[in-house]
């Protein structure tokens, strides 16, 4: 039950009743009203900006109409009070009862709680990760990785069908790279001395694995052959060697991809990139001309020549994109056109992509393509991940000798552990710069978020256990949620809860409808927040404890209500990947 949905279809209807009684126009439109929690709880329970939205449409102004509306909300069954504020926000007080009947319907769906059909079952890619088969997954790698999985879950819980995909960047010069630097550690494995990394190789000493397989699989046959012959051979098994690398250090975080997409199968066999350059000038979206030269002091490889070109610029792009080099080969743009037409045709209804804040230049162009590409009907919402600084008490955290020039995703996880790594990646908005203290994230405090809310979640089946110990006749969580007396719920701070719980459908279907599952943490936090300060409450004013040994009846009120924080704690939990204990030590 969405307390809040059903408030704003109250609103709705006395809209359309005042109209319909000839004090307003009629407003065709009510879309923009929104009901919410007001930012000062002494204002009431609800606040809305009905009147602000509509007052043009119903032809008066913005207090007049509130006043209007805040007078016909009073006839709303449990509306005890309505408020005229501001410019003409209408705050709405509701009576207790109805909180704890909200309470009553999370207890019965359970786990669903929150859960809806807000997607309409439609089709969603979610690609995230697409690191370059390169080398290990840096601590940058992995807040796109959580941030992706984390979004996916949260589409998927509310009514969405998702495909969770990584794009194999398996084409390219970077791969060849990794191929020449595979096949020196080929070299160093059968006994030679190859002496310092040249630069332009990779240094990192994980290729060092990847020579000795070489060398083990092959022996010395690679060795002597023109480097036309070993490279093929090397680079195959060099990205398989990395992909699998990935895997791994993608498992130890709980991520699993359904597709893995090659970017090197776009030009094996049929050349999808040239098929999807020709079908977009068939629609007229290519042509061959010049571009002007860009502003401000000209990059060495610019060249003034004609060349084939996107008209980008039809589709809100700031230039037209070219699609091939003066050498005929195929730019990257080229390739990831290629890549999101097949994705289209696969029958994806929405594409989101999960990149790092330094594509941040290359969206528009990107989302212009798909745009032509189906006829705009296709949307992609590009969501761009700042820098992670990883710190250890407040200092600079020094490279990896594994990698070589960066620390490693996998050795943050196997430190810290997947929970931290994951609450912490997204316990900030995506595109804000993220500190991560290695230090600071292993705290067994409230400064330390994850810990306050998987303590949270620890804390309530303590309480459980220990009513167990109490009244050795108490039942089980949901047994008693099926006979408690909620109206012996009557402390603000236990309301407080209440209230908390159910909001919990609104911050889930407006996190998905953003794109943004970073405000599932903040409620998890804020929601933790509330309970520990009930619990230590009763740590001051004993009848305010969940547990009273002498009164079994509110004993198994307040257990329920603590049972009503657990499932909503394990729901947004696990829609972050992160764990809940039932015991922390």
């Amino acid at each position: 039950m969405n307390a809040f949905a059903l408030f704003t279809e109250r609103v709705r209807e006395a809209v359309a009743d005042l109209a319909a009684a000839g004090a307003i126009k009629p407003v065709a439109d009510t879309s923009r009203v929104v009901v919410e929690p007001p930012r000062d709880e002494s204002h009431g329970d609800l606040a809305t900006n009905a009147a602000m939205v509509l007052a043009k449409d119903a032809g008066k102004k913005p207090r007049e109409l509130a006043a209007l509306i805040a007078q016909k909300l009073l006839t709303v069954p449990h509306v005890t009070k309505t408020e005229v504020a501001g410019p003409g926000f209408i705050n709405i007080s509701l009576e207790p009862a109805f909180w704890l009947y909200v309470l009553r319907a999370a207890l019965k769906a359970g786990k669903n709680f929150g859960r809806s059909d807000l997607g309409k079952n439609e089709k969603v890619n979610v690609e995230y990760v697409s690191a370059n088969p390169t080398g290990p997954m840096h601590v940058g790698h992995g807040r796109g990785a959580v941030f992706g999985d984390a979004l996916a879950n949260l589409l998927d819980f509310s009514g969405h069908k998702v495909t969770r995909e990584y794009y194999v960047n398996d084409a390219g010069a970077q791969v060849d790279v990794l191929a020449r630097s595979a096949y020196l550690r080929y070299r160093e494995a059968l006994g030679e001395n190859i002496g310092a990394i040249p630069d332009g190789l990779y240094p990192g000493e994980y290729l060092k694995a990847v020579g000795e397989a070489l060398a083990k699989k092959h022996g010395k046959a690679l060795l002597g052959k023109p480097e036309c012959e070993w490279l093929p051979v090397v680079r195959t098994e060099a990205i398989d060697a990395m992909l699998a690398t990935i895997k791994e250090d993608l498992a130890a975080l709980a991520i699993r991809h359904e597709v893995f997409f090659s970017e090197r199968s776009l030009s094996t066999g049929k050349d999808k990139v040239a098929e999807t350059i020709e079908a977009l000038r068939k629609a007229g979206h290519v042509y061959e001309g010049r571009l002007p030269p860009p502003k401000g002091q000209l990059p060495d490889d610019w060249e003034d020549r004609e060349q084939t070109l996107f008209r980008a610029t039809e589709f809100g792009d700031d230039l037209d994109r070219p699609l091939k080099k003066s050498d005929g080969s195929y730019t990257y743009f080229a390739a990831d056109i290629a890549y999101h037409r097949d994705k289209i045709e696969r029958g994806f209804d929405r594409l989101i992509d999960v990149w790092g804040a330094d594509h941040g230049g290359y969206v528009k162009r990107m989302q212009a393509a798909v745009a032509a590409l189906s006829g705009k009907k296709v949307k992609l919402d590009v969501k761009l991940c700042q820098l992670v600084r990883l710190l250890r008490g407040g200092e600079p955290v020094k490279m990896s000798k594994r990698a070589g020039d960066f620390v490693t995703l996998r050795d943050v996880v196997d430190e810290v552990g997947p929970d931290p790594v994951r609450f912490m990646m997204l316990f900030r908005k995506n595109d804000a710069v993220l500190d991560f203290d290695l230090a600071k994230v292993l705290e067994q405090s409230r400064e330390n978020p994850v810990f306050y809310v998987q303590y949270a979640h620890a804390r309530a089946y303590s309480a459980f256990r220990k009513a167990k110990e109490v009244i050795p006749t108490i039942q089980s969580q949901a047994e008693m949620a099926a006979q408690a007396k909620l109206e012996l719920l009557t402390d603000p701070g236990e309301l407080s809860i209440v209230k908390r719980i159910a909001e919990w459908p609104r911050v889930v279907e407006a996190a998905a409808s953003a794109h943004e599952p970073h405000r599932i943490a903040f409620y998890l936090h804020d929601l933790a927040s509330q309970f520990h300060a009930q619990w230590n409450r009763g740590t001051e004013v004993p009848h305010l404890r969940f547990i009273i040994a002498d009164d079994p009846s509110l004993t198994v009120s307040r257990l329920t209500l603590v049972y009503g924080t657990v499932l909503v704690l394990a729901c947004g939990l696990a829609i972050l990947g992160v764990g809940a204990p039932e015991e922390m030590r």
